[in-house]
């Protein structure tokens, strides 16, 4: 790793544990989906990269507050309420049925009543967790590894987020597709979106994409790219994104996707690892914003100093 960051993933030696890791998350995204406000483009329901793992959003039950960590460093799973309850769920590789039994019980112990019954998003099979008893890996090294990247993409996620002036997200993870997003919008309303995705309600594909956007993200592999990756994408994608130039090293333009993709390796291995990934960030963000005619001087931002205000005078003239 550089600098103690940037480590090594291997998705084939990864995949099992990546694949525990994912079910497991889909059993703890639950509770925000069911528990908090819907919040625009189902922000409420992602999870956030914090020092030690995967952090739900507060949820309200009763009188209490509560939020779940999925702790990267110790392999467990913490639940916290505002009464000062704290309990933990050891992460084992146990079944799905065996651990959503377990985060049901250990929520019970911290006076939540809220079902997080159900099956996973996103996903084909869905089989139901309560049924789901095939076995499953665990690697308490794979998993910190792992987080140790989300921790170091998370970081220059926010970074690019801070260039921009309009509707941004956090940098947040999707826990239904196992990716790390952070999307701009234009402020302008999109066409509807045809939806599709396996086990998830067109509704909800529908409401992500209610306005136009530009999206990046990382994600460990699958799906037609069988390695860590970055991704860029416009929706709806305009009129030859497909051709733009995008000079990062490393980048290409993956027609099946329909998506910009940088390989994680080659960020991973460059001299300045950040530099690299925000000038693909940057580049593929310019590339949909001036193909689909944003209005990117009401948008963007000039960059400023950490802890400083941009000059709004100065901006504007």
């Amino acid at each position: 790793m550089k600098d103690g960051r940037w480590p090594q993933l291997d998705y084939a030696a990864d995949k099992a544990v990546i694949e525990t890791c994912r079910a497991y998350l889909q059993v703890i995204g639950k509770l925000p989906t069911r528990a908090r406000p819907w919040c625009n483009h189902s922000w409420h329901l992602a999870l956030r990269v914090v020092p030690r793992g995967f952090r739900t959003y507060p949820v309200v039950a009763g009188q209490q507050e509560v939020e779940l960590l999925f702790d990267c460093l110790a392999s467990e799973v913490v639940v916290e309420n505002s009464d000062g309850f704290r309990g933990k769920l050891a992460i084992t590789g146990q079944t799905v049925a065996e651990f959503h039994s377990g985060l049901g019980d250990l929520l019970g112990k911290a006076g939540v009543r809220i079902d997080i019954s159900g099956s996973p998003n996103e996903v084909d099979p869905a089989v139901p967790f309560v049924m789901d008893d095939r076995g499953r890996a665990w690697g308490a090294d794979t998993i910190r590894r792992i987080h140790a990247a989300f921790r170091s993409v998370d970081r220059v996620f926010e970074l690019f987020r801070s260039g921009f002036v309009g509707k941004s997200s956090p940098s947040h993870l999707f826990w239904g597709s196992f990716d790390l997003a952070v999307t701009r919008f234009s402020g302008r309303e999109a066409p509807l979106h045809p939806g599709g995705f396996p086990n998830l309600p067109d509704r909800v594909t529908r409401e992500a994409y209610s306005h136009e956007v530009a999206s990046a993200g990382f994600w460990l592999g699958g799906g037609g790219v069988d390695e860590a990756a970055f991704y860029a994408y416009g929706y709806p994608s305009p009129e030859g994104l497909a051709n733009a130039i995008v000079t990062t090293p490393g980048a290409y333009w993956h027609g099946e996707l329909g998506e910009f993709v940088l390989p994680y390796a080659v960020v991973c291995d460059a001299a300045d690892p950040d530099a690299l990934l925000l000038d693909f960030l940057e580049q593929t963000y310019a590339a949909v914003a001036e193909l689909g005619k944003w209005e990117r001087e009401d948008l963007e931002l000039p960059s400023v100093a950490f802890g400083e205000p941009y000059d709004v005078k100065a901006h504007r003239s």
